[in-house]
């Protein structure tokens, strides 16, 4: 049975932690408010997050349903400084239906001084992403998106910044870390995740891709304890008015990706500056599923919704537009 921890405010306001099973039945754990303070006992121990959690009390049932609806819900892991809490992400990992599939491979197979960028890198994700004897692959693409100031739990508004020129999402699977006091990353799991970006920043010049990630993202509601299965399909839709303006299949897993999870890994942590003991990092995989490829405009008070098995509870986010600042550097 998978393991499933979730973090939530009760009516008061105060924090616990719960874990839940296959079934949704969930209960909370005693002596230990966050996801952060579990996997910091369960390194020091020397035990898996199972094993940690097997040896704490569990407390009354949790309703996370109620909590979902009512808002209470926080992201499944957090830090208690948001500065030392990264969100980076890389992208072209994913090889989507097999109509897309066929496309993207048709693009490739082009003369190497023809390609773009972003073609020539899926090409070198293709071909060397996965190693066949393990280890090291290619280095995918790889971006920033700040820090834990800008994660948003499942419920909670996506806030685009006033000059951005598109806000959609990016329905995707994050792995979830700490870094141990030796400078070891531990992973916890996985949670589902919408990755959040600007793509027609992206789409006006491949250099401003740095500019259209610098975004929130939101995560949750759950973190699944454990592996990833090869293959995770679901659906992303966009709600406007409860009713869906558009809808697709969302394909995930390494059986769906031209990088093994342990490529992305390695090229991620292979930094020193990412293995900062105590940091929490949440890494996010990619996709190749957006409405903005299908021409979809989305609009302030849509709703990003995604689901996908084994994860049981959907992500939903309404869109917001963050009121416009004026930033003035002054001299001192």
């Amino acid at each position: 049975m998978a393991l499933r921890l979730v973090q939530f405010r009760d009516a008061a306001g105060s924090r616990h932690l719960a874990v839940a099973g296959d079934d949704g039945a969930a209960r909370e754990v005693r002596g230990c408010a966050s996801t952060y303070s579990l996997a910091l006992q369960a390194i020091e121990q020397g035990r898996t997050l199972a094993q940690a959690i097997d040896a704490l009390e569990l407390g009354d049932a949790v309703d996370i349903e109620a909590a979902l609806a009512e808002g209470r819900l926080l992201p499944p892991i957090d830090h208690p400084d948001p500065a030392h809490l990264y969100l980076t992400g890389t992208g072209l990992t994913h090889l989507g239906s097999a109509e897309g599939r066929d496309k993207m491979h048709r693009k490739t197979q082009g003369a190497e001084e023809t390609l773009t960028d972003s073609m020539r890198m899926f090409r070198m994700g293709l071909e060397g992403g996965k190693p066949a004897g393990g280890g090291p692959g290619v280095q995918p693409e790889w971006f920033y998106k700040g820090d834990g100031s800008g994660l948003t739990a499942s419920g909670q508004p996506l806030a685009s910044p006033d000059f951005a020129l598109d806000a959609g999402e990016e329905p995707e699977i994050a792995g979830l870390y700490v870094i141990g006091p030796d400078g070891s990353p531990f992973r916890l799991g996985y949670a589902l995740a919408n990755e959040f970006s600007d793509h027609v920043t992206e789409r006006g010049n491949y250099l401003w891709l740095a500019h259209s990630k610098l975004r929130p993202a939101a995560v949750g509601p759950e973190l699944l304890v454990g592996d990833l299965p090869k293959d995770v399909r679901g659906k992303v839709r966009v709600l406007r008015g409860g009713a869906p303006v558009w809808e697709a299949d969302f394909l995930s897993g390494e059986a769906n990706m031209s990088h093994a999870l342990a490529n992305l890994e390695h090229h991620h942590f292979k930094y020193g500056l990412f293995r900062r003991p105590g940091d929490v990092h949440v890494h996010f995989f990619g996709t190749a599923t957006l409405s903005f490829s299908d021409g979809v405009k989305v609009e302030p008070g849509d709703v990003f919704e995604i689901e996908a098995a084994p994860f049981r509870y959907p992500l939903r986010n309404p869109l917001q537009v963050a009121p416009a600042e004026e930033v003035t550097v002054r001299p001192l």
